[in-house]
């Protein structure tokens, strides 16, 4: 609602805050991703290249963590699109695929069915 009303009533001080608030909207993920300790990734992980490994090792540390709060696949695969989701843009499509290919890995590994993307 704050940013609302700054919309609202521009001025040279409300745009400043705006700014502001806009920044630290921008930087939770990065705070999510430096300070969760949900999992204990490998270091490296979602830059692999072999969409098996990347599964197998997100599997293992969802599995070893006591601190988790929902199931293991349901953790891993969390992890795999927070990292997806954050990269955006910025995550070269040959690498995008490959991640997207550990999706159906880890589907596989949990015994899970795997997803048909919509036609289009």
């Amino acid at each position: 609602m704050k940013d609302m009303r700054l919309l609202a009533n521009p001025d040279p001080d409300s745009a400043e805050k705006l700014g502001d608030a806009s920044v630290k909207r921008e930087k939770w993920s990065q705070h999510v991703t430096e300070s969760s300790n949900a999992l204990d990734l490998e270091a490296g992980v979602f830059t692999w290249h072999d969409p098996r490994q990347i599964a197998l090792s997100l599997k293992n540390s969802a599995e070893r963590s006591e601190r988790r709060k929902a199931d293991p696949f349901r953790s891993a695969m969390s992890m795999l699109t927070f990292y997806i989701n954050r990269a955006g843009r910025q995550l070269p499509a040959a690498q995008r695929a490959r991640l997207e290919a550990a999706k159906d890995e880890l589907r596989a590994l949990f015994g899970k069915p795997h997803h048909h993307p919509p036609p289009g």
